[in-house]
C-alpha cells in the first residue's frame, strides 16, 4: 500500500468517525420536529422567525424559519444556515433556492413558527427533514 493510499483510507476512517459522532450526538438531543427534507446537508445555528414583511434583523448563519418564502426574502434566504418552513413541498420557492445555494432546508413541517422560538439554538438535516434542539 502505497503512503498516498494509506492517507486516503485514513481520511475516509476519520470522515465515517465524524459522522459516527455527529450521529451520536444527534441521538441524545431532542427531535423537535420532522418534514420533508427538501435540501441535504447540516446546519448549527440560532433560530430567527420570520414573517412575510422581512424587516426583522438577519444575521449570517442564523436558521430562517418561516410559514413560507417569498421572493423579498431571497437575500435574507442566501444569509441562511438552514431555511425551515411549515409549508411547501420539494417544489416549493424555499427548497428550490436551497438547493441552487447549497443551504439545508426543511419544509411541510406544519408547526415550526409555533414550536421553534427566536433564540433557540437548532442542528437541521436538511437531508432526513428534521430539526434537533441544542440546548
Amino acid at each position: 500500500m502505497t503512503l498516498g493510499a494509506r492517507r486516503s483510507s485514513e481520511t475516509r476512517a476519520n470522515s465515517k468517525l465524524q459522522i459516527h459522532a455527529q450521529r451520536q450526538l444527534l441521538a441524545y438531543m431532542g427531535k423537535l420536529l420532522k418534514g420533508i427534507g427538501a435540501s441535504s446537508g447540516t446546519a448549527e445555528g440560532t433560530v430567527r422567525i420570520i414573517s412575510e414583511n422581512a424587516t426583522e434583523k438577519f444575521d449570517e448563519g442564523d436558521i430562517l424559519v418561516t410559514e413560507m418564502t417569498n421572493p423579498a426574502m431571497v437575500p435574507m434566504m442566501r444569509k441562511a444556515g438552514a431555511i425551515i418552513c411549515d409549508i411547501g413541498g420539494m417544489t416549493s420557492h424555499p427548497a428550490i433556492v436551497a438547493r441552487e445555494t447549497g443551504i439545508p432546508c426543511v419544509v411541510g413541517t406544519k408547526i415550526a413558527t409555533k414550536i421553534l422560538k427566536k433564540g433557540m439554538r437548532v442542528i437541521v438535516d436538511g437531508k432526513k427533514g428534521e430539526i434537533f434542539a441544542i440546548e
